[in-house]
C-alpha cells in the first residue's frame, strides 16, 4: 500500500502558525501581569539580566515585523 502526503494549502498553514503565534502571545502576556513568576519583592539584577534577555528577543522579532532596526529598508544592501 502506497501512502501519499496530502499537499497542505499554504493558508491553512500560515493560519495555524497565526494562531499558535497567538497562543505563545497570551502566555507571554499572562507571564508578565504575573511578573513572570517572580516575587517582586525579591527581585534582584540576575532577574533583571533574564528579563532582559526575553527582551532582546522579543525586539528582535518586533524589528523583523515591523521592518525596523537592522531590518529597516534603510539598512538593506
Amino acid at each position: 500500500m502506497i501512502k501519499t502526503k496530502q499537499k497542505q494549502d499554504p493558508i491553512d498553514a500560515y493560519i495555524l502558525k497565526c494562531g499558535h503565534i497567538e497562543s505563545m502571545l497570551n502566555r507571554l502576556t499572562e507571564a508578565c501581569d504575573d511578573h513572570f513568576g517572580d516575587d517582586p519583592d525579591k527581585i534582584t539584577w540576575g532577574h533583571v539580566g533574564s528579563l532582559g534577555a526575553v527582551e532582546e528577543k522579543l525586539q528582535h522579532l518586533c524589528d523583523m515585523v515591523f521592518k525596523e532596526g537592522e531590518y529597516a529598508p534603510e539598512n538593506k544592501a
